[in-house]
């Protein structure tokens, strides 16, 4: 028994895919069947029961990849106790990142990173909320870049930067005269909003008591930003953007921005491990270089803003 055994059986189990097993682990379907079965033969049992659609473990073998994961994550465990004590920045570090933040912060701080740290195997993933939750619970992630919200007192969050939110108003539209908008000037029509889950809707539905959001036929729900601004440019209704978006904008585009009423509703941006995180110099690092890559202003917490 090996513990690379053990991690083909964890994966398989997590992809229902033998294939799709054999991708994540960098080997080959033969090479991955092959070494489960041998397992297999030398515990005289079946893990998996290959003949169901997506395959699934046995009962017996259940009880085993409960036993593996657990005997994975105290390897890993030494292996980065080893690490941190030599304050090294090697080995692969996997982050996973909400959508609404990842297109605007990653250009701003991987590619230095990148540059300055070569040897560095930094992994980046696009999640939500949840999904960091839970990837960080199983071990599947190292570290998560998301919003602060109710809820995460099981994880140890660092602070990165606050964000705060800005109107994206079409010519067309009403608002696009008014100078700020205001919680009360938003009535729900024509106004672009991400798929319940996404914290960043649903923080603006609750700062901004959008329960006309909720009700309108026109309040149609997409998966992007991007899209929505695309929208709101060719002259249809509003949606939200991120402070660090901003940068991105061209002239056109900038006079479609709108900043809130004052306090303006702002997000507090956060790096969230688990609280027995081992490998503190790593993080630490990438903290500060996420620091270093945002305005000094976004630092902290401004007086005309507000914490969602």
């Amino acid at each position: 028994m090996t513990l690379q055994q053990l991690e083909y059986i964890i994966a398989v189990y997590r992809h229902k895919h033998f294939a799709k097993a054999a991708e994540h682990c960098n080997v080959t379907q033969p090479t991955l069947s092959s070494m489960i079965q041998k397992l297999e033969e030398e515990l005289g049992v079946k893990i998996f029961d290959r003949k169901a659609q997506p395959v699934k473990p046995t009962p017996i073998g259940l009880t085993i990849i409960e036993q593996a994961w657990k005997v994975i994550v105290r390897a890993r465990k030494i292996r980065e106790f080893v690490e941190e004590d030599k304050q090294s920045l090697l080995g692969t570090f996997n982050i996973g990142i909400l959508p609404t933040i990842a297109p605007y912060l990653i250009p701003r701080f991987f590619p230095q990173l990148m540059k300055q740290y070569p040897d560095m195997d930094i992994r980046i993933n696009e999640m939500q909320t949840e999904s960091i939750k839970k990837a960080l619970r199983h071990g599947d992630i190292d570290a998560g870049i998301l919003a602060m919200l109710d809820g995460l007192d099981d994880f140890h969050c660092e602070p990165l930067f606050y964000e705060q939110f800005f109107a994206y108003v079409a010519k067309d539209d009403p608002l696009y005269n008014n100078k700020v908008i205001r919680t009360a000037d938003l009535t729900g029509e024509y106004l672009w909003l991400l798929d319940e889950g996404h914290c960043f809707r649903d923080q603006l539905v609750k700062y901004c008591q959008l329960k006309a959001a909720r009700r309108s036929k026109k309040a149609y729900s997409l998966g992007s930003i991007e899209t929505f601004m695309r929208i709101v440019e060719n002259g249809k209704g509003l949606t939200f953007i991120p402070e660090l978006a901003l940068s991105q904008l061209n002239e056109e585009q900038t006079r479609l921005v709108r900043p809130f009423a004052i306090p303006a509703p702002t997000r507090k941006i956060v790096m969230m491990t688990s609280k027995n995180f081992i490998r503190k110099t790593l993080r630490q690092l990438l903290v500060e270089e996420i620091r270093k890559a945002v305005p000094t202003a976004m630092l902290k917490l401004g007086q005309a803003q507000q914490q969602v």
